[in-house]
Order: structure tokens, then C-alpha cells, then sequence
């Protein structure tokens, strides 16, 4: 998203300008340094137009590399953007935070009456002593968490009272 009253190529300009300046400023350096090495035909004078030289190499791979990398992203937020169009235009979906976890613990309550019940049937068939009281055990943990599910369905009571800001 662009602010209003700019274009793209607006802000492009404004990088190529300042890119195209650094580099000159740095080709310049480059030149005055061969030309004073030239004339005091010095070491260190061309140890100068080295130093320079490495800098301008430096500047000119940061800059080519930068632009290449942002053309990149710009791309692929291009395809992102295009690709999550028809998602957003197919209809949203609200998924009700309290309904999706209501209606887990209600799946974990089903999934515990039915080992129970498979423990009744596997005791039933055992009749031993210790069947009974697992048998009994059973029937009660079926007891509570059918409770306990009932009161997950039950709507929630309205508060009432005065509103005080």
C-alpha cells in the first residue's frame, strides 16, 4: 500500500538518484585519488587509489545486490498479495473462540463415557469382587461428566445489576 498522491515509480526515482550519487561521489574519489597519484608518483598515492578502488567494488556490489533483493521481495509480496486475493474475496470465516473449545471439551467428555462403558462391559463379563466396585466406579465417572457436559450445553445466565462506569 502506497500513501496518497504517490506512484511507484515515484519512490524508484528517488533511490535510483540517490544510488546514481553515491556511486558518483565515489567514482570522483577514484579519479582525484589516481590523478594525485599520478602526479607524485608516490607508493602511497596508489595505495590511496587501491583503498578506493575496493570501496567503489563495495558500493557498486551493496548497491547492485540491494536492488536485486528488493525487486525480489517486491515480487514475492506481489504474488502473496495476488495469491491471497481470492481467499479474502471468497467470504471471511469467523470461528468462534468459546463454541471451538466448548465443543472440544464436550468430544473429551463423549470419549470418556465410552471407555467407561467399555470398562462396565469388560467387568461385567469378568464377575469378580473387584468387578463390582469398578462397575460402580465406572457408572459414576459416567455420572459426572454427563453433568459436567450437560452444564457446557445449559446458555450462560445473563448477568444482571446495575452498571457502574
Amino acid at each position: 500500500m502506497e500513501p496518497l498522491g504517490s506512484s511507484a515509480k515515484q519512490g524508484k526515482k528517488v533511490t535510483l538518484n540517490a544510488s546514481t550519487l553515491a556511486m558518483s561521489v565515489m567514482v570522483i574519489v577514484l579519479l582525484v585519488a589516481v590523478v594525485f597519484a599520478a602526479n607524485s608518483n608516490e607508493i602511497v598515492g596508489w595505495f590511496v587509489v587501491v583503498i578506493s578502488a575496493g570501496w567503489l567494488l563495495l558500493a557498486a556490489f551493496m548497491m547492485f545486490g540491494l536492488k536485486r533483493g528488493a525487486e525480489k521481495i517486491n515480487n514475492s509480496l506481489r504474488e502473496a498479495t495476488a495469491a491471497a486475493t481470492p481467499r479474502a474475496q471468497s467470504g471471511t470465516v469467523v470461528v468462534d473462540e468459546s463454541t471451538s473449545q466448548r465443543d472440544m471439551k464436550l468430544d473429551h467428555s463423549f470419549k470418556i463415557v465410552q471407555v467407561q462403558a467399555r470398562v462396565v462391559s469388560e467387568q461385567r463379563e469378568a464377575k469378580g469382587p473387584e468387578s463390582e466396585a469398578m462397575i460402580d466406579r465406572a457408572l459414576e465417572t459416567i455420572q459426572m461428566t454427563a453433568a459436567n457436559a450437560r452444564d457446557m450445553i445449559k446458555p450462560a445466565t445473563p448477568m444482571d445489576g446495575e452498571i457502574i462506569d
